[in-house]
């Protein structure tokens, strides 16, 4: 909210009287820095994050994971060496030598996570499900208590 106040006061300035108007230059320096703080933590800071994922992802690709390359083919790894691999593609399962950079997404690593994803809902599920019974148990256990006193 305060950039924003700054902004307009500068622009303020700028059109303000004339040719006779100054500004002050510490203000200019720190509208400049702030905005290229501001460009720094929303493009170049997530982007260099989302590189350094894809980069950890090539890096763990192991024998026998399923692969997407950038160009859509879909691949099963079967030999893994510095900067490149080769995968076997389809039911004739002919091999293709990529490099490393060309591999898009690993979909073994995705079904991995997503099971686990499934494993955690069906526990919390599981969970939710037992303390309601447990509480239904305590309800019909002061149902019958309290029909007994009467």
């Amino acid at each position: 909210m305060n950039l924003m106040y700054l902004m307009a006061g500068m622009a303020q300035g700028a059109a303000g009287t004339g040719a006779g108007a100054t500004q002050n230059p510490a203000s200019m320096i720190i509208m400049l820095v702030v905005m290229f703080g501001a460009m720094y933590f929303l493009m170049i800071r997530p982007q260099k994050k989302k590189q350094k994922e894809e980069q950890q992802m090539r890096d763990n690709l192991q024998i026998g994971d399923e692969i997407t390359t950038i160009g859509g083919i879909v691949g099963r790894v079967v030999t893994i060496k510095d900067d490149s691999l080769i995968i076997e593609t389809g039911a004739d399962r002919n091999k293709m030598k990529i490099t490393r950079w060309a591999i898009q997404t690993n979909n073994s690593a995705n079904e991995k996570a997503e099971a686990e994803r499934a494993a955690a809902k069906e526990a919390q599920e599981a969970e939710r499900n037992a303390k309601i019974e447990a509480e239904g148990k305590k309800f019909a256990k002061k149902k019958k208590k309290n029909k007994e006193e009467e």
